[in-house]
């Protein structure tokens, strides 16, 4: 698995950072989401203003740590990326999965 982003958790509850991959480069800010239902996203996932994707609370099986569970989608993605952002020194990491 690579880490394609690097974020700080801001005092709102939102994430901002950079998302970096060979072919995307962008400033995102992962903003906490109001829950419709049970299944709702715990985060919007913004860039310029645009929405590009979600990510859903979850928590490990073996470790019971707690993580977000991320997918990103643009007409311009060639396929969605899903990735989780996890907690890791001095922040958080947006680490990539297939």
């Amino acid at each position: 698995m690579a880490q394609i982003g690097t974020f700080t958790r801001n005092d709102d509850g939102s994430y901002t950072g950079i998302i970096k991959t060979l072919t995307l480069t962008i400033k995102a800010r992962f903003v906490p989401a109001e829950k419709d239902s049970e299944k709702s996203p715990d985060l919007r996932i913004l860039c310029n203003g645009t929405e590009i994707g979600a990510g859903w609370r979850k928590a490990a099986k073996d470790t019971g740590r707690e993580y977000h569970s991320v997918k990103l989608d643009d007409p311009s993605f060639p396929a969605p990326i899903f990735a989780s952002l996890v907690t890791v020194d001095g922040g958080y990491a947006l680490i990539w999965s297939r």
